[in-house]
């Protein structure tokens, strides 16, 4: 990561994402909330808001299948996109593992 790593938000990358990144396994970004950090994210690595957000005409949510945490906490219970981050937080993005039959 950069220089300036250490005073901004990290952002883990699970494997199947690192594409976006050139293979970063993390990358760093800025925003006071999880939304304006992907945006921010996004700017230097497209498509990988797209595969983390599902934009629907209404709202924007995470996606359904891909889980976020920031400091070991999961935003689905803490505010989801408008989940307050700050410089030093780490956040992971983990796609969730499905399988069996219905």
């Amino acid at each position: 990561m950069e220089e300036s790593a250490a005073m901004a938000v990290e952002v883990r990358i699970p494997t199947i994402l690192r594409t976006y990144t050139g293979g970063e396994k993390a990358v760093s970004g800025q925003g006071a909330t999880l939304a304006e950090l992907i945006d921010d994210v996004e700017g230097r690595h497209p498509g990988l808001k797209a595969r983390i957000v599902d934009a629907t005409p209404s709202a924007a949510s995470l996606r359904r299948f891909v889980n976020v945490y920031v400091n070991d906490e999961d935003v689905r219970f803490s505010g989801g996109l408008s989940s307050p981050v700050s410089d030093g937080d780490v956040v992971v993005v983990l796609p969730a593992v499905a399988g069996g039959s219905r």
